[in-house]
């Protein structure tokens, strides 16, 4: 089954948060990982915002950042293609969508996932509404 992330999600494989448990086992059932390039700033920004708050020391930090990097090497990276953009401006045209969530899909529409897991409920029914069987994880 080849899964797809959004950052929203898939972060939680690297913070214990609420749906964290969830992330974990539907890696383990993927075949295939699937993450827009996005994700990895996306998780990088979020990961500081937790350690600027004090949720996160700078040790914790660099070992999620590293971890996140072994993790990521057996992942499928989509890139932001003409196609993928274009996905994007349809959804954005669709549904009230932030711009970053609108490629998330487009990629994960364009990779042919199987399933797409999110932590975000306006992003998942986008997904679901085009097509996408689709996880929507408790945020954290």
């Amino acid at each position: 089954m080849k899964v797809f992330f959004d950052s929203s999600a898939f972060v939680k494989r690297f913070v214990e948060e609420a749906g964290s448990r969830e992330v974990d086992n539907y890696c383990e059932q993927a075949s295939s990982l699937g993450l827009s390039i996005l994700c990895i700033p996306e998780m990088a920004s979020a990961l500081n915002r937790k350690r600027r708050e004090g949720d996160l020391t700078k040790g914790d930090y660099r070992q999620i950042k590293t971890q996140i990097g072994k993790d990521v090497e057996d992942v499928q990276i989509i890139d932001l293609t003409p196609e993928v953009t274009q996905g994007a401006v349809r959804l954005l045209e669709r549904h009230v969508l932030r711009s970053l969530d609108a490629l998330h899909i487009a990629c994960a529409l364009e990779w042919e996932a199987d399933l797409f897991v999110s932590s975000d409920k306006r992003q998942a029914q986008a997904s679901r509404d085009s097509g996408l069987d689709v996880r929507c994880i408790q945020h954290g």
